[in-house]
């Protein structure tokens, strides 16, 4: 089920973030991720997240956050992971947009693949102030 996120999904949601960019991003350092973690934890309820919540338990398995027509992150825990659920909730937010844009680091090339998949376009390229990393622009559009 996919519901917009709601306080208390903070610490599960921020756990998945946290972890997630860890994994799919080893050429940026976990210093960086640890310094931005108390950032996002603020900034986060006043966002449009919507959690993906698994089962009778409530557990989340992922989430989108997006500004507008700007995705934010999208995140999968992963345990969960290639089982739909980056699918679903992108649908999900596709479904009440008519536009949708994201940055993605060059070197993440299993997320580059997910977007292209999901009809993504690179629109350009630029470099990321904060880590210095090489970045692709991207849009999908109806």
């Amino acid at each position: 089920m996919i519901r917009k996120m709601e306080e208390k999904d903070i610490s599960a949601v921020m756990q998945i973030w946290f972890e997630t960019n860890i994994k799919a991003h080893n050429f940026i350092t976990k210093a960086y991720w640890t310094s931005k973690y108390e950032m996002v934890k603020q900034i986060l309820p006043e966002a449009e997240v919507y959690v993906y919540e698994e089962g009778k338990n409530g557990q989340i398995d992922g989430f989108i956050g997006i500004n507008d027509c700007y995705i934010e992150g999208l995140f999968v825990k992963e345990s969960a992971q290639s089982m739909g659920i980056g699918k679903c909730l992108l649908d999900y937010v596709k479904s009440r947009k008519t536009e949708l844009r994201l940055c993605v680091y060059e070197k993440n090339m299993r997320a580059i693949r997910f977007y292209q998949r999901e009809n993504f376009r690179i629109q350009a390229e630029g470099t990321d102030e904060d880590t210095n990393e090489k970045e692709y622009v991207m849009r999908w559009g109806k």
